[in-house]
């Protein structure tokens, strides 16, 4: 009896096959493009949490509705300082970064 091959590709190596090896240029963009989408969907669970509306959100930490939906939607990146303020005026917690090398 003949078993099938599967087709079936994990994430790591669909990202491969596709836009290269870690490390490649096209990798690189598709990273740092999630990388951003992460930020974003973070910051509206977070909202959500928290029970604030993205009006509210942008008073508490003095931005605009428009601004807190471009970065949930990952339509603009927001600075440091800006998620610094997000975090902190708004949500009333701490921003944390790491580096992984």
């Amino acid at each position: 009896m003949k078993t099938k091959k599967s087709n079936t590709l994990t994430l790591e190596q669909f990202k491969d096959k596709h836009y290269g090896k870690p490390g490649s240029p096209e990798r690189n963009r598709l990273e740092a493009g999630y990388g951003n989408f992460k930020i974003g969907a973070l910051i509206h669970e977070a909202r959500i949490e928290k029970g604030l509306t993205q009006e509210e959100l942008a008073q508490k930490c003095g931005t605009t509705k428009s601004y807190i939906s471009k970065i949930e939607n990952n339509i603009k990146e927001a600075r440091i300082s800006t998620l610094q303020k997000i975090v902190e005026l708004g949500f009333g917690g701490q921003l944390q970064l790491s580096i992984k090398l």
